[in-house]
């Protein structure tokens, strides 16, 4: 297996589509009502190009988490469209959601988003922040109505940073547990299997075909889940040396604004300790690799032929000329308006670095 593709594409999961991402280029593939393969480049601006800087260990981690979340929010976007997601949802409009869309026209949904998204950064901080300190803190005040004082400092802030990290895992795994009863992300978790397929079947340097495809593996070590692990274990040792350093005595408020401050330097260790698990193959990587791999079996699922169409389709879109026919790839006339690829001259994307699927 080459060991050089594990660091050259990454992709996403989208509704009823995959995106696919190359160091040039960014495609899309999505299934539209109809049933044709709707294709799409996608080119977003990387702050690494100008300022070389953020190509720096630690630092390219939090730029090209932020690149691929707005690569991302925007494929997710054009993927509802393209789906028919939005016509469902007009056929269902109240009177109340004609009334915005004809006070606010065209802006709308830039401050439906602007909304969701503060919405939901709330929420995470009151769930992976603020509440499992809140627990620490009642676990502990119970401790010591019960049994006293049975922890030393070193040992009660060994205590407090297991206790948190366990907590938020146990958040983190029940909110896709339950996410994943759902129909519709029921879908978006099958094409994320079929994305990770398709890219262990580039990888094994197999034709991209739909029976090559489906005999792989669904978990991927480079999966956008296993990295929000690792980012939990990550901070896991982070709040244990806090906690040693504040011998555990700051109120929830102010450890939550600590540990805030502190995800940027998680972000990029958890995605340096990303890159090795992708690169290496060993005892150590396997060990670090196996509880991401555990939860994809709540967010990937088995995809149909179907949708290995469409994620084969959108890494075909973005392989060199040279993989496609090593690969025995064959292009299928686009069934839907395809835009022209951007040139690698011209192309804004990230210099060759190891992405986070989602």
């Amino acid at each position: 297996m080459s060991k050089a593709k594990f660091t050259s594409i990454g992709g996403q999961a989208l509704i009823e589509g995959v995106m696919m991402r190359a160091p040039d280029k960014t495609g899309l593939c999505v299934r539209q009502p109809d049933g044709k393969i709707y294709k799409e480049y996608i080119n977003i601006a990387s702050p690494a190009e100008k300022h070389k800087w953020m190509k720096f260990p630690l630092i390219r981690g939090v730029v090209g988490l932020v690149t691929s979340m707005m690569t991302g929010y925007k494929t997710l976007m054009i993927s509802a469209e393209k789906s028919g997601m939005n016509l469902e949802d007009t056929e269902a409009e109240s009177k109340f959601e004609k009334w915005l869309v004809d006070k606010f026209g065209d802006k709308l949904m830039g401050i439906v988003s602007g909304i969701g998204m503060v919405l939901g950064v709330g929420l995470a901080l009151l769930l992976f922040f603020y509440l499992p300190t809140l627990m620490r803190n009642g676990s502990l005040f119970l401790i010591e109505k019960i049994m006293g004082r049975p922890f030393g400092e070193v040992a009660q802030s060994i205590y407090t940073a297991i206790f948190e990290g366990v907590i938020k895992l146990v958040i983190f795994v029940v909110y896709l547990a339950v996410v994943s009863c759902m129909k519709e992300m029921r879908r978006v978790f099958e094409y994320h299997g079929a994305e990770h397929k398709t890219i262990f079947c580039f990888e094994a340097g197999l034709p991209l075909t739909t029976e090559n495809v489906a005999k792989q593996r669904r978990f991927h070590p480079r999966c956008g889940t296993s990295f929000m692990v690792l980012m939990m274990i990550v901070g896991m040792a982070f709040s244990l040396t806090l906690s040693l350093l504040t011998k555990g005595k700051l109120k929830a408020i102010w450890w939550t604004v600590i540990k805030i401050l502190i995800v940027p330097l998680v972000m990029g260790l958890g995605y340096e300790v990303l890159k090795l698990t992708g690169k290496y193959d060993n005892a150590f990587t396997h060990i670090v690799s196996a509880p991401g791999l555990w939860i994809q079996r709540l967010t990937t699922k088995e995809p149909d032929e179907e949708q290995i169409e469409v994620a084969i389709a959108s890494l075909g879109m973005v392989l060199p000329e040279e993989d496609k026919l090593r690969l025995g790839y064959a292009e299928e006339e686009p069934e839907a308006e395809e835009i022209e690829a951007p040139g690698s001259e011209e192309s804004s994307e990230e210099p060759p670095q190891e992405e986070p699927e989602s």
